[in-house]
């Protein structure tokens, strides 16, 4: 494994993942592309595929093999996520990674309201804790994310009342994340919060997504009552149901309205706002 690129990425075939690998191999960057299925890795100069998943201890020492630098996507949301960030990070401290960027959550904390936050800052914790030289990316709610919260009648339901949400582009992430794996010294533990350039309501949110795409899209305020029983025809686990519900009650705390200058600090550019990535699609 010691011929492979030495800059390993998780998460190539999702989102943020296939944003950092694209724009490192634009810039001609090698890279590891570590995957659970290798037939979905994306097809990049330079890249290299390398099959391994977060729970299979094993399979990530041979993938890890080499790396100097890992871009750690944390793992899809499941009732064991801590379970396998706690493998991919032994792994990665076994295998003698020197330096991990890892996509957190902004104001992870063991009690921040948004429950799946917890799991981030317990994930910050192992990093620490295996004396692995880290970038934690403490991203806010993904602004691409907003549109899709409107149910099929349009609605976007959710106990958040007039808490305000600073939400970031995944590209801008992406953009914050190719820095530090460029040069992990400059970034050398470091905690950024990526957030977008203002703290929107969901009332406000929705309006710009009708103005700017057209559809019809309002926010509606509910109780906490209302939101479990308004997702409970999905028949998600109770942990899931949690999630969802606690990202609108995080929202109400004034927990994700923090607005921080990271993004330009880092990239050099201003981070886009909800009518900026709308408008661009």
């Amino acid at each position: 494994m010691t011929s492979l690129p030495t800059l390993a990425v998780t998460g190539s075939t999702g989102a943020l993942g296939g944003l950092v690998a694209a724009d490192l191999a634009a810039r001609g960057i090698e890279q590891r592309l570590v995957v659970r299925s290798p037939e979905r890795a994306p097809a990049l100069a330079g890249s290299s595929v390398v099959a391994a998943t977060y729970g299979d201890r094993e399979a990530l020492l041979r993938a890890l093999d080499g790396v100097e630098t890992l871009f750690l996507v944390s793992a899809s949301e499941s009732a064991d996520r801590m379970g396998e960030h706690r493998t991919v990070v032994a792994a990665a401290a076994e295998a003698g990674v020197g330096h991990v960027v890892y996509t957190s959550f902004l104001g992870a904390a063991p009690d921040c309201t948004f429950t799946l936050g917890r799991d981030h800052w317990a994930t910050e914790q192992l990093v620490r804790e295996a004396a692995l030289p880290f970038t934690f990316l403490r991203d806010s709610l993904y602004l691409d994310f907003l549109p899709m919260m409107a149910g099929e009648d349009g609605v976007i339901r959710g106990p958040a009342g007039d808490g305000r949400l600073a939400g970031v582009a995944r590209e801008d992430i992406a953009r914050v994340a190719v820095e530090a794996l460029l040069d992990p010294a400059a970034h050398r533990d470091a905690t950024y919060d990526l957030t977008g350039p203002e703290a929107i309501t969901l009332t406000e949110a929705a309006a710009t997504i009708s103005e700017i795409t057209g559809r019809a899209v309002r926010f509606h305020d509910e109780t906490v009552e209302e939101a479990y029983a308004s997702r409970a025809p999905y028949d998600a686990p109770a942990w899931q149901l949690d999630a969802w519900v606690s990202t609108y009650t995080a929202i109400r705390a004034g927990e994700l309205e923090h607005v921080s200058d990271d993004v330009r600090r880092v990239t050099g550019r201003d981070p886009l706002s909800l009518r900026d990535l709308l408008s661009r699609s």
